[in-house]
């Protein structure tokens, strides 16, 4: 998380004390990675899904599942809130809807407009948010260096899902598809810069991802319930909404969680721009989808960004 004298820099929490910093590239930008290779399957594994079963309820099963359990499983998610300053617990209300909102956006804007656009859209406008909202909030103003890699990552994700329509095989935009996923961009921005704020003053990063997502989780079980959660009954709807959960919720936030005590987090959402690769990579490999040549440069380019932010260089301590 950013704060004010180091600009992208990762801040130490405050109520750690001294104690030896993982400052490299595995002390912080290996474990978001590995969590965005775990979300860029999430596509993948819906596609598995009993026909019949409702996009949004897809992802919101498997939140409420996955938030439940990382919230029971999260060491110090209990004694999280009375551990808050009261400021800090009113930062667990905006963190929790935040959560709760990116399956109610996203997998929605999936059915509308496809899952590479959705994603691209999604993730592409999170670090642009990120900057934005850190900025807005007096914690640090973007580096040039950070701008550059997102730029690149962004140019790298818009060249992967042009590549169709630059190969002319055009297909129409649901503008309301692109609304729907430039709000999950915001939502994941503002629960990772919650989240990176809690971690960053001292409290556990586990039980931090505890707490919003198992409050996010109970949030989204009754849409679960209202849209009908019969496919749930099916050995295919079982196996993926488990999945779901145990993989891209539970291991995954856990790994982000971590993360982020070491990446601050406009630099934790630009490093997220993996996932919509590994999709694309998944897309190609298992569903048997083609990608043009425009498309492997945006991957090309994508890469060269996450570069950029997960070898920052020389810092201080």
């Amino acid at each position: 998380m950013p704060n004010r004298t180091s600009h992208l820099s990762p801040a130490r929490p405050a109520a750690a004390g001294p104690r030896p910093a993982r400052s490299g590239f595995c002390g912080g930008p290996a474990p978001i990675l590995a969590s965005a290779v775990l979300w860029g399957t999430t596509g993948t594994a819906a596609t598995l899904a009993p026909a019949g079963a409702p996009a949004a309820a897809i992802g919101c099963a498997g939140l409420a599942l996955g938030g439940i359990l990382l919230f029971l499983t999260s060491r110090g998610a209990r004694s999280l809130p009375a551990a808050c300053t009261g400021r800090e617990r009113w930062l667990l209300v905006p963190g929790a809807l935040a959560v709760a909102g990116y399956p109610v956006t996203f997998y929605p804007a999936v059915a509308r407009t496809g899952v590479a656009v959705a994603t691209v859209i999604a993730l592409g406008s999170a670090p642009v948010f990120a900057g934005l909202l850190s900025w807005l909030g007096g914690r640090a103003r973007p580096t040039a260096r950070w701008t550059a890699a997102t730029a690149a990552a962004v140019l790298g994700c818009t060249l992967l899902v042009l590549g169709p329509e630059l190969a002319g095989r055009a297909t129409p935009m649901d503008l309301t598809g692109v609304a729907l996923a430039a709000c999950a961009g915001l939502s994941y921005a503002l629960y990772s810069l919650v989240g990176g704020r809690l971690i960053t003053h001292g409290h556990p990063s586990g039980a931090v991802m505890g707490v919003l997502f198992g409050a996010a989780g109970l949030l989204v079980l009754p849409l679960v319930l209202f849209a009908g959660p019969h496919w749930l009954a099916t050995a295919r709807g079982a196996s993926v909404a488990v999945y779901l959960a145990l993989f891209t919720v539970c291991l995954a936030y856990r790994l982000f969680g971590h993360g982020l005590r070491r990446t601050p987090a406009s630099a934790a959402t630009s490093l997220t721009l993996a996932e919509p690769a590994v999709a694309a990579v998944l897309g190609v490999t298992v569903l048997g989808e083609r990608l043009p040549a425009a498309s492997w440069s945006g991957l090309a380019v994508l890469a060269l960004g996450l570069v950029l932010l997960a070898f920052p260089g020389n810092r201080g301590r």
